[in-house]
């Protein structure tokens, strides 16, 4: 898991946000390793170092039942273009078929073409028309102070 972080904070400098990871290795082996799990990986390696990984856990739709949210496809920037994106992209479609699930989903920024390319590309359908929402911690709090 130190791999993973690294991995995760240098996806946050490339979305531009360097200081909104806030986990920690102990909270990325306790949620992923733990009695129940919260997420699997798959990770790419090259000469024993990890250059990859993609995160993904068990969503519920009420359209589809059980499908796959991938949360990030991250590869290091010194390993882009050798093919350890696609192979790890490769690994969990491979695991949503062996699993059965009839959806996988995941988010990609608008601004990011080479990656909304190579979904659509690889027979994804990037939707234009639904909007992401989240509400932070702050909001959260805030949001339950007039409950």
């Amino acid at each position: 898991m130190p791999a993973a972080l690294q991995l995760i904070k240098e996806l946050a400098a490339f979305e531009n946000e360097p200081d909104a990871v806030v986990i920690t290795i102990d909270e990325l082996v306790n949620d992923g390793f733990g009695t129940n799990p919260l997420f699997n990986t798959f990770v790419a390696e090259v000469n024993n170092t990890v250059v990859g990984m993609a995160l993904f856990y068990y969503r519920y739709s009420t359209w589809k039942g059980k499908t796959i949210h991938l949360e990030d496809l991250i590869v290091t920037e010194a390993s882009r273009g050798t093919g350890a994106g696609s192979a790890l992209y490769k690994e969990v479609i491979k695991f949503a078929k062996q699993i059965g699930v009839r959806r996988v989903e995941w988010a990609v920024l608008n601004w990011n073409t080479p990656a909304i390319e190579f979904y659509e590309k690889s027979g994804a359908t990037v939707f234009t028309d639904w909007r992401t929402v989240q509400m932070d911690e702050q909001g959260i709090t805030r949001f339950t102070l007039d409950l």
